[in-house]
């Protein structure tokens, strides 16, 4: 039986933000490059999102905002999972988001972030480097 098995990640879109082209441009890319994929659809809460990615054994979420709440959900999200235990569930997000905000979300536990001129190629590569499976052996 292999061990390795396939990246699993939740595609979130939190807040009051209804935009959801970007996402679900972002799912069909992960689902194309072979990760599962699970779309967890629009105004979803952190706390919402962090148990959809626990009951699935997600590997990362990639978070979405186009609303300008980014510095308020993606730190909540990090924050769930971690007193969830879960912490090494690789969060990223993308979105519209200012170049100034992007060093304190690094620093709030989100991974990575793109931003619009991010090219799917690149946001795929970036996974394929930086996510593994949770609870495999490398």
């Amino acid at each position: 039986m292999d061990r390795k098995r396939k990246i699993r990640v939740l595609v979130a879109k939190p807040g009051l933000d209804g935009h959801d082209r970007g996402a679900r441009i972002i799912a069909r890319a992960y689902a194309d490059a072979g990760f599962e994929v699970v779309y967890s659809g629009v105004h979803q809460t952190p706390e919402e999102i962090v148990q959809a990615a626990i009951q699935e054994d997600v590997d990362m979420i990639g978070l979405s905002s186009l609303a300008g709440a980014h510095m308020y959900l993606f730190p909540r999200v990090a924050e769930l999972l971690k007193q969830n235990g879960v912490d090494d569930i690789v969060i990223c997000g993308g979105g519209i988001i200012r170049d100034e905000d992007i060093p304190k979300l690094k620093k709030a536990g989100i991974k990575e972030i793109f931003t619009p001129g991010s090219t799917l190629d690149d946001i795929v590569k970036w996974v394929k480097e930086n996510v593994n499976p949770r609870g495999v052996s490398s």
